[in-house]
């Protein structure tokens, strides 16, 4: 068996906090720092050593990291090759997912494994707010259906692995009465709207970044003046003529705004696309019931397509 307290240390290098740490493990932070503690000990080297109010790793626990990321890789190995001598296809799956992903795949998936794995328990959690390859490293989380953005895990990330599900293109929502409103058979092209107010819509994290590349590739700056996530309230500002947003394809026009607002489709290029991948822990895509997860999730993206 591996040592735990190796999987407390690469938290803490993706935390940078012993207190996050905790809280993303669902310890108490005396425990993180006397695993800690315990570790450095028995391996004889400082792992540690203190950055202002965080801490940051030790050459020698850089070193150590790099073998306990390998180590976990072949540890998710070794538990889907003895998940092969199992009866069939039992336990718990956990799924985690934007909104978007939830509406598009993961509930379409989950429905699929009730019926096709009766005794695999799948849960599913949108999550705001966190991390999704932190719930994955924690072990919250079993497969994430993620939109990968600048800054997270690249491809080869020893920890994980990331398969491609699902193209997402992106349509306009402008308010009733507007000079696109006639357009929505043909679309519109996005260098069109560049005098356009904009509404920053959806999660910054990803929604954001792509108008604003989107943008860039067509040749101008939106100009942006309001902002909102939920899009009840995205819908409501775009009704009241407050700007126009992008609006994922699979995002439905939230009731009572479908008589207010049009979904316009973009046609040229460029037209703005979210990528979805289903990310899981490094070497667990052989454990059989994250393997029909992955499955039913390519099943159901491939329906949507």
């Amino acid at each position: 068996m591996i040592d735990p307290r190796l999987q407390t240390l690469r938290v803490l290098h993706e935390q940078g906090t012993v207190t996050a740490t905790a809280r993303a493990l669902h310890l108490t932070p005396s425990t993180v720092s006397q695993q800690l503690r315990q570790l450095s000990a028995r391996l004889g080297l400082e792992l540690l050593e203190p950055a202002g109010r965080r801490v940051r790793l030790t050459p020698a626990a850089l070193a150590l990291l790099g073998h306990a990321d390998a180590l976990f890789a072949r540890w998710e190995e070794a538990r889907a090759d003895l998940a092969g001598y199992a009866d069939g296809v039992a336990g718990r799956l956990r799924m985690t997912g934007v909104a978007t992903a939830i509406t598009g795949v993961l509930a379409p998936a989950a429905e699929r494994l009730r019926r096709e794995e009766p005794r695999l328990a799948v849960e599913i959690g949108e999550d705001p707010g966190e991390n999704r390859f932190d719930l994955l490293l924690a072990g919250r989380a079993d497969i994430a259906v993620v939109i990968p953005t600048p800054g997270g895990p690249p491809p080869g990330d020893a920890r994980f692995t990331q398969l491609p599900v699902l193209q997402e293109p992106q349509d306009l929502l402008v308010p009733a009465g507007h000079r696109f409103g006639g357009r929505a058979a043909d679309g519109v092209t996005l260098a069109e709207a560049a005098e356009e107010c904009w509404i920053r819509a959806g999660d910054p994290a990803d929604q954001h970044q792509l108008l604003l590349a989107a943008c860039a590739t067509a040749g101008f700056t939106p100009q942006v003046r309001h902002n909102a996530v939920d899009w009840s309230a995205i819908a409501a500002l775009v009704a009241h003529g407050c700007g126009i947003c992008l609006l994922p394809r699979l995002a439905p026009v939230p009731d009572g705004y479908r008589d207010r607002v049009v979904r316009v489709p973009l046609r040229g290029e460029p037209v703005p696309v979210r990528r979805f991948v289903a990310a899981v822990r490094r070497g667990s895509e052989r454990r059989p019931p994250i393997a029909r997860g992955l499955a039913a999730l390519r099943a159901a993206a491939g329906e949507r397509a």
